[in-house]
């Protein structure tokens, strides 16, 4: 699939400076970041779903507990 990205001029500079430090395209280093970002977040949901599991479980502990 193809898209537009409209970055503002610092962040196309800062992206230009990233890529050639990496010597890679800007190309790859937005799509490595969109995949890295993808990866973060499915491990958030993750975690926070498993948090609320093991709270309802334990609830009546963690209340005495209190």
């Amino acid at each position: 699939m193809a898209m537009n990205l409209r970055l503002r001029d610092d962040q196309t500079a800062a992206l230009r400076r990233r890529a050639e430090q990496d010597g890679t395209s800007m190309h790859s280093v937005v799509l490595r970041a969109v995949d890295d970002y993808l990866v973060r977040t499915a491990q958030q949901v993750i975690v926070r779903r498993t948090a609320q599991e093991q709270a309802a479980k334990w609830s009546e502990q963690l209340e005495r507990l209190k």
